[in-house]
């Protein structure tokens, strides 16, 4: 399981024309499920998530987490993130799990982060085609990565 995670101002996702989800100062988590992915991954890389210190401290060092900064999560689904453009120029998605695997692991990845939390994460919508537009603030991206062995 793959999470690229962005430190924000905000994020929203629409689709058709219809916002989803919403936040303020916070995360934006692109997820991506392999396809040997299984739940027990999920607590470790939720954990990571919510506590990676990448928010700023009184003296502008990254040394708050999400849960110290007290800003919210929205965690969007992308298959893409395990796309493979090795070979040719179109590339292979063979290691992305169907959308019988990914949607259960996606929406427990969400429920585990809202635990965390301690309050619900705004969403995308599964296997729909989104908008996504954000703030990157720094820009801070980090992409954590966790597979079965």
């Amino acid at each position: 399981m793959i999470a690229l995670v962005q430190r924000v101002k905000y994020a929203r996702v629409t689709v058709d024309d219809r916002e989803t989800g919403s936040i303020d100062e916070g995360l934006l988590i692109l997820l991506g499920v392999h396809t040997t992915d299984t739940e027990d991954l999920l607590p470790w890389l939720a954990a990571k998530c919510t506590n990676l210190r990448i928010f700023p401290d009184a003296e502008g060092r990254m040394n708050r987490s999400v849960l110290d900064h007290g800003g919210s999560i929205l965690v969007v689904s992308q298959f893409t993130l395990y796309g493979n453009a090795q070979k040719g120029n179109r590339p292979s998605f063979i290691e992305s799990a169907r959308p019988e695997l990914a949607e259960p692991l996606y929406e427990a990845f969400c429920e585990e982060v809202s635990n965390l939390l301690g309050h619900p994460v705004a969403r995308g919508e599964f296997g729909a085609m989104m908008d996504v537009d954000l703030l990157n603030w720094g820009p801070v991206t980090l992409s954590i990565e966790r597979r079965n062995q």
